[in-house]
């Protein structure tokens, strides 16, 4: 029933029940028989109004609801779960309630109308929701909706049951980007411990508890008659750093309006695991899924990487470069949230970022900057110390930047390779998979 209907039926009652009210009155008084026909009909519909009012009232009160997120953290191409259980702990039955949810993760469906809640009773439901869009997103609060049987109130209640949910970019498998970690530029051992298994060795030590399995040396605990852990240097392998272009001066393309909601609709049951078809067609969608899948690739094969930006104006936004799967978490998490907000060109974030950059290390820059920049300069001055150096280059032609754009590519990569700079370019629509190689 919608608003306009319980209004006119709310005002035909309270008008029946004024009607019959003046007409007791007018009666004169030797008409009592009439009189007390008008008042019994008085009677019963001011009853019914207070009586519709104090049950929906009471099916307000309680009302116990939980929300159970199965996690926090999601990703693009993956599910959020959340279970949400309503319990009647009230001595009365509740004929209706509608529990009504304003999240702003798209396509979170949690809204359900719950028909005869007896007392004591609950009614669960599990919402897998499938992600399709990175970022932070709030879930709840929710809003809670009951009614009487004869449709006259509808009241409401309020409940901050909000939690917040951060959902990954997508990360795309990258089995033959190139160069490998072979041809990386190296550099003498460092003698530094770390808990990181290398294949530098450095000595044993013995046992203590938290260390893993997989760093007892067998030999030398059969020998000794106690358990003996080895311990391991940060190999020469060079460090990675990738350099994310968020200057919104260089970003194009507008991010699609999200699905229209249903408010009601039953939770879907999603089992496959779904892949959507590619980043969202703007610059920037573009630049971050470049960067988490170079993070990831690198991650996985054992490097360190760091991750440099500048996401709002002058707001410097780095990760120092680390391994291992918390380093990933980490810069997954800073790229669900950056916005082409920044007001930095990518020149001079390259010239005040890789001052202390040594030949230990790999600069791999991501922008959509193709015309009249100035990073391709800094880019050179790198190479030229040494510093082994990679760009990828998304061409904003198919985001909705002018034609000039194209022909701004061709001449900025060739400008690059002349510098025997390794350049990738990534146009929109191109699979990431398929053009990093």
């Amino acid at each position: 029933m919608n608003t306009l209907q319980l209004l006119q039926r709310r005002w035909i009652v309270i008008v029946l029940w004024v009607v019959t009210l003046q007409l007791a009155f007018l009666f004169p008084g030797d008409g009592e028989r009439g009189r007390d026909i008008f008042l019994n009909l008085s009677y019963l519909f001011g009853g019914l109004l207070a009586l519709s009012f104090l049950w929906a009232r009471l099916s307000l009160f309680g009302v116990r609801v939980t929300r159970q997120l199965r996690s926090n953290r999601s990703q693009v191409g993956k599910y959020a779960e959340e279970t949400l259980i309503v319990e009647n702990t009230a001595p009365l039955p509740k004929l209706w309630l509608e529990v009504r949810d304003f999240s702003d993760l798209p396509g979170h469906r949690v809204s359900r109308v719950l028909s005869w809640l007896a007392p004591g009773a609950r009614r669960s439901w599990v919402v897998r929701t499938p992600c399709t869009r990175r970022g932070r997103y709030r879930l709840g609060p929710i809003t809670l909706y009951a009614g009487d049987p004869f449709g006259l109130f509808v009241l409401r209640r309020d409940l901050e049951l909000s939690s917040s949910i951060v959902v990954y970019p997508l990360t795309a498998e990258l089995p033959a980007f190139a160069p490998r970690l072979g041809e990386l530029s190296g550099g003498s051992l460092r003698s530094r411990r770390t808990h990181h298994v290398t294949t530098n060795v450095a000595g044993v030590r013995d046992y203590v508890p938290g260390d893993s399995f997989g760093r007892i040396h067998w030999r030398s605990s059969a020998r000794t008659g106690r358990l003996i852990v080895k311990e391991f240097e940060l190999d020469p392998q060079a460090d990675i750093w990738l350099f994310l272009d968020l200057d919104r001066e260089v970003h194009v393309g507008d991010l699609p309006p999200p699905a229209p909601e249903v408010v009601f609709a039953m939770p879907t049951v999603l089992r496959e695991p779904f892949r959507p078809s590619g980043p969202d067609p703007t610059t920037v969608e573009y630049a971050v899924a470049i960067a988490a899948a170079l993070a990831r690739h690198f991650l996985d094969r054992g490097s360190a990487v760091g991750l440099v930006t500048y996401a709002l104006d002058q707001r410097r936004l780095i990760a120092q470069a680390d391994r291992g799967a918390r380093q990933l978490d980490r810069l997954l998490s800073m790229l669900a949230v950056v916005h082409a907000f920044g007001g930095v060109p990518l020149g001079q974030v390259l010239e005040a970022e890789t001052v202390y950059l040594t030949r230990n290390a790999v600069a791999i820059v991501v922008t959509p900057a193709v015309e009249r920049t100035s990073w391709p300069a800094a880019v050179r001055r790198l190479a030229q110390r040494g510093v082994r150096t990679l760009a990828v280059v998304i061409d904003p032609t198919g985001f909705g930047s002018g034609v000039a754009a194209s022909a701004a590519v061709e001449t900025l990569t060739a400008e690059l390779l002349e510098g025997h700079i390794p350049t990738y370019t990534v146009r929109c629509g191109d699979d990431l998979a398929d053009v990093l190689r």
